[in-house]
């Protein structure tokens, strides 16, 4: 565990409150895990090394300290911060975040200095709306890809951030209710079996359902999605799961999470795409060699969801269990 002390009340932000990284580069102070969370720290060493990491920006944990010394407000100047960065992924991409024809798409996630696994929250293929839905399957050939995308950000979008989602433990999700309904009328087994067709008119049932539940539209501006994740995932560091981590593991409130904002890459692209995770040594038993599960045509929380079931990484783990020789 870190020995950082707590920071004083009215601390400057370190050399800004947003960092970039992406194509060999990073800006701002030396990848800190106390300051860019755990995950922001990563990609940007990843990214200083020339590791080809997806350009993205990280918003700070000083701003997350801010953000509820505010009351729950984000502090002045993030909201030019961010602009400028995201110009930057533009640029590095060859997309525009909201173009109709040619939309980047993005991932909104947490990264507490130390690892938090499930506590926090993340939105994926935000940017999405009737019209870039559209332009991402023009764009991609492939509609079914474009309304699986389109149809998991309105399911997360609708849980994390609007809070549409299970009323309780022993509740059903209710979007995972309206999905189960269309495999059963559309005589299939698993997700990648459902068509174009069916997804679309999941996405149209998933934004009844919000309406219904919030008495609001769905939030068709993608700048409004944006402000609306980042905002979920700073709240998400005082739910009571990560509170009760937090108190577990005797890690301070006040550390706070980064929130990590980078482009999309898709796994759920088609049977020649995946989506996994790597580890250098087995988590379970901390012996040390390559271990690691992928999923083909899925995006990364059907991994964690279990939903689906993996396959490992390494050929020898698919003939026969256990480590490799």
């Amino acid at each position: 565990m870190t020995t950082a002390s707590k920071p004083a009340a009215g601390q400057q932000f370190t050399d800004g409150m947003v960092h970039f990284f992406g194509n060999g580069s990073a800006s701002g102070p030396a990848p800190h895990r106390d300051l860019l969370g755990g995950k922001g720290a990563g990609l940007a060493e990843m990214s200083s090394l020339g590791i080809p990491v997806p350009p993205g920006f990280t918003i700070t944990t000083e701003v997350c300290n801010a953000f509820y010394a505010l009351g729950r407000q984000f502090p002045e100047g993030l909201a030019a911060e961010v602009a400028a960065n995201l110009v930057l992924v533009e640029e590095k991409v060859g997309a525009t975040f909201g173009d109709p024809a040619n939309p980047l798409l993005l991932s909104v996630r947490s990264g507490a200095r130390v690892s938090m696994p499930g506590m926090m929250d993340t939105i994926l293929n935000l940017g999405l709306n009737d019209i870039t839905a559209e332009g991402l399957a023009t764009r991609s050939g492939n509609a079914r890809f474009a309304y699986d995308s389109y149809r998991r950000f309105v399911q997360m979008y609708g849980d994390v951030v609007l809070g549409v989602g299970k009323q309780s433990e022993t509740d059903h999700d209710p979007f995972e209710v309206l999905l189960n309904a269309k495999k059963r009328a559309r005589g299939v087994q698993v997700d990648t079996e459902l068509d174009a067709d069916a997804l679309k008119e999941l996405v149209a049932e998933f934004k009844a359902l919000v309406l219904e539940r919030t008495g609001r539209p769905f939030p068709e501006d993608p700048q409004e999605q944006l402000w609306g994740a980042i905002g979920a995932v700073f709240n998400s560091w005082e739910t009571p799961r990560a509170a009760i981590y937090r108190q577990m593991h005797g890690y301070p409130d006040w550390w706070g999470t980064a929130v990590n904002v980078q482009a999309m890459v898709f796994g759920n692209l088609g049977e020649d795409c995946a989506t996994g995770v790597l580890f250098t040594r087995d988590p379970s038993t901390g012996e040390r060699y390559i271990f690691g599960e992928f999923l083909v045509n899925a995006q990364g929380e059907d991994v964690v969801a279990g939903i689906r079931t993996p396959q490992p990484i390494l050929q020898s783990q698919r003939r026969a269990d256990g480590p490799p020789s």
